[in-house]
């Protein structure tokens, strides 16, 4: 629902209506396919009891979620779906498309001279579907109009960082270089209709910027799956939304700290034609990361420590033509009684925006 609220304009009580939209890595990939659909069936598991909660804690209106395996006919967000709806949190609308997670290439993408192994997929998986992601929305989701850009190849961004051996060979092969897609899990442009105005998502998860070599070609895909929003944006794939969208997945790249291109995730939080409302978490202890030099109460997710301990790496960023009326990460303080429903849920806190409908 769209929820409704009075502020002060010009001496004058006016009516705003907010949108409330976020992201949240749940982290609810399973070791095989089917078995997230037997753990939502079965009703017992800690993890989606806690997620459940979460979601119902923070209620958006839309939510977008990373590393939830997929299936063929989305028996798994179907269940998830009903699941959510049985503890009172309902979302009409659901939408979710094939993942580059686990879909084979049978080539050899990481040089190691084998096949067939998670590393060979497009995105890292040891099963076609898993970790990958979907849309909740208590708004009509246009199914018509939704581009999903996942089947893109690296080699055709521009100006693409492709890795390279140390005399300039392509890796691992120019084969694979040929064949591997850009998204390693998924980028979708997904249209809603909002009280009768279009809000589009520009929905993403990234692979992260570490497990490889020299060659750091993980390192340099998440660059470019950044860069990707950019040309995007710019029109370099077909007309883009000038207005009321949203920016909002998992980048796995802190705009300080840890491994990664920090100036890809920055140049997006720069962007004029976006805006970054800085969510943060309310209360709660420093960050426990040696060397962290960012705002510890903008960090999303905490891994364990020391490295890379607490980073920011889930972002909700809208178009400029928003006006945001309050943000915020799901982080309660440690001695809170959420707390420990929290980290059961996932490693990830769930990130929201609360945007005017004007």
């Amino acid at each position: 629902m769209i929820t409704t609220i009075g502020f002060v304009f010009f001496g004058l009580i006016a009516e705003a209506d907010i949108l409330r939209v976020a992201t949240f890595n749940t982290e609810l990939t399973r070791d095989g396919p089917g078995l997230l659909l037997r753990d939502i069936v079965k009703g017992k598991d800690a993890q989606l009891l806690a997620l459940r909660q979460v979601v119902g804690d923070v209620s958006p209106d839309v939510l977008v979620l990373q590393n939830v395996d997929y299936d063929h006919g989305l028996a798994a967000l179907t269940a998830l779906q009903d699941w959510l709806a049985d503890g009172g949190v309902a979302y009409s609308h659901v939408f979710a498309a094939p993942p580059n997670s686990g879909l084979p290439t049978g080539l050899d993408m990481n040089g190691d001279g084998r096949l067939g192994q998670p590393e060979d997929a497009h995105g890292f998986g040891s099963f076609y579907g898993q970790s990958g992601m979907a849309v909740l929305s208590r708004y009509p989701i246009d199914q018509s109009s939704v581009q999903d850009f996942s089947p893109m190849v690296w080699a055709a961004l521009p100006n693409a960082l492709l890795p390279t051996y140390e005399d300039g060979r392509p890796f691992p092969s120019a084969e694979a270089q040929a064949a591997l897609r850009l998204a390693t899990v998924a980028q979708w442009v997904v249209p809603i209709d909002v009280a009768g105005q279009t809000v589009t998502l520009l929905a993403f998860h990234a692979g992260p910027p570490v497990f490889d070599g020299p060659e750091d070609r993980n390192g340099k895909r998440n660059h470019d799956e950044m860069t990707f929003w950019h040309h995007y944006m710019g029109g370099a794939f077909g007309p883009a939304p000038e207005e009321k969208f949203i920016l909002l997945g998992a980048a796995n790249l802190d705009p300080v700290d840890g491994e990664g291109y920090h100036e890809a995730i920055l140049a997006l939080m720069q962007d004029p034609r976006l805006q970054d409302p800085e969510p943060r978490r309310p209360e709660g202890p420093m960050s426990d990361s040696p060397g962290h030099d960012g705002n510890p109460r903008l960090d999303t997710v905490a891994w364990p420590s020391p490295d890379p301990g607490h980073r920011r790496v889930d972002y909700v960023l809208p178009s400029a033509d928003w006006t945001v009326r309050a943000s915020g990460v799901n982080w309660p303080s440690e001695d809170s009684e959420a707390a420990g429903v929290v980290e059961k849920a996932s490693r990830h806190r769930m990130v929201w925006v609360d945007l005017a409908i004007e």
